[in-house]
C-alpha cells in the first residue's frame, strides 16, 4: 500500500518536487483558462449521464496550491488532481450516474440522480439505496450541488484501479460533483456574503458536503458561453489540449493575479 501511496503522491518520481511544481502549474493553467472563459453552463455526456450544470456569475475555478489567510502559499491536499468550482444551486438539469462506489458509512453502488431546477427529484441505487435517500434528507441543501470538479481519467488514482475508502483520495480518481455545501471562496466575494446573499448569487447552504465520482474514459464535457456557443473542455475523459503558448500565458496571469 505504501508503494501505491508513493505513486499517487509522485514520491517515486526522479524529482518529486519538480514533478509537483509542474503538476500544480498545469492545474493552475486549466483553472485560469476556465476563469477567463466564464462559461455559463457545463454540458456533461457519458454512459448513464446527460446533464447540464449552470455556473453562477463570478464563479472561480481553483486547484492545487492556494494561499492561507496570512498569505502562505501551500497545497492543502496530497494527492490532488482536480480543478473545481461552484455550481449554481438552482441550475442543474438531467441525470448523472456514479462511476465508482460512494463510501458513506456503507458502500453505495451503481446509483443515479435525476435533477430538475437544481434539485434531486429521483435517486436510485443497486446497493444501499436507503442510505443514499437518507443522505438526501439531511436538509434542504443536501439535494442540491455544491461543487463540480474536473479530473482527467489518466490521474494516478484512477489508474491504480483501487478504491481507498477515503473521499479526499477517491475524489481525485475522476470528475466528481458534491451534494450539499458550496465552497464560498469559489465565488467572487463569496466569503464576505451573508447566507442570504450567497444563496441569491447561486451558492448552496447545507450541513453536508458529499463528493461522488461521475467521470470515466467516456466522459465528454463542453463549456457553453453566454451566446450559446459550445467549446470542448474534456473528451474521452481527458482535457482538451491547451497550446504551449496559451499555457505559458495562463501561468503568468495566475502569478500576477489577473484571473477573477
Amino acid at each position: 500500500m505504501w508503494d501505491v501511496i508513493f505513486d499517487i503522491c509522485r514520491v517515486n518520481q526522479k524529482d518529486p518536487v519538480s514533478a509537483w511544481n509542474d503538476h500544480i502549474k498545469q492545474l493552475h493553467a486549466r483553472a485560469n483558462y476556465l476563469n477567463n472563459k466564464q462559461f455559463k453552463t457545463l454540458k456533461l455526456k457519458a454512459p448513464g449521464t446527460d446533464k447540464t450544470i449552470g455556473l453562477p456569475n463570478g464563479h472561480i475555478w481553483k486547484g492545487g496550491r492556494i494561499k492561507s489567510l496570512n498569505g502562505i502559499s501551500y497545497v492543502p491536499n496530497l494527492p490532488t488532481e482536480e480543478i473545481f468550482t461552484i455550481p449554481h444551486k438552482d441550475k442543474t438539469e438531467g441525470i448523472v450516474t456514479s462511476t465508482k462506489p460512494l463510501h458513506y458509512k456503507v458502500l453505495i453502488k451503481n446509483f443515479s440522480l435525476t435533477f430538475s431546477e437544481g434539485k434531486v427529484i429521483k435517486a436510485t441505487a443497486k446497493e444501499n439505496e436507503e442510505k443514499l435517500l437518507k443522505a438526501l434528507e439531511i436538509d434542504e441543501g443536501s439535494r442540491r450541488l455544491g461543487e463540480i470538479a474536473l479530473v482527467p481519467h489518466s490521474s494516478p488514482i484512477s489508474q491504480s484501479g483501487l478504491i481507498f475508502y477515503n473521499r479526499l483520495i477517491d475524489e481525485n480518481a475522476s470528475c466528481h460533483v458534491a451534494l450539499g455545501r458550496s465552497i464560498r471562496f469559489s465565488l467572487k466575494n463569496g466569503e464576505e456574503m451573508s447566507d442570504e446573499e450567497f444563496m441569491t448569487a447561486g451558492g448552496n447552504i447545507s450541513l453536508t458536503h458529499i463528493d461522488f465520482m461521475i467521470g470515466s474514459g467516456e466522459m465528454d464535457i463542453d463549456g457553453i458561453a453566454e451566446d450559446g456557443t459550445a467549446e470542448p473542455i474534456m473528451r474521452n475523459g481527458e482535457f482538451v489540449k491547451i497550446s504551449s503558448v496559451n499555457l505559458k500565458n495562463l501561468c503568468v496571469l495566475k502569478r500576477v493575479g489577473k484571473n477573477p
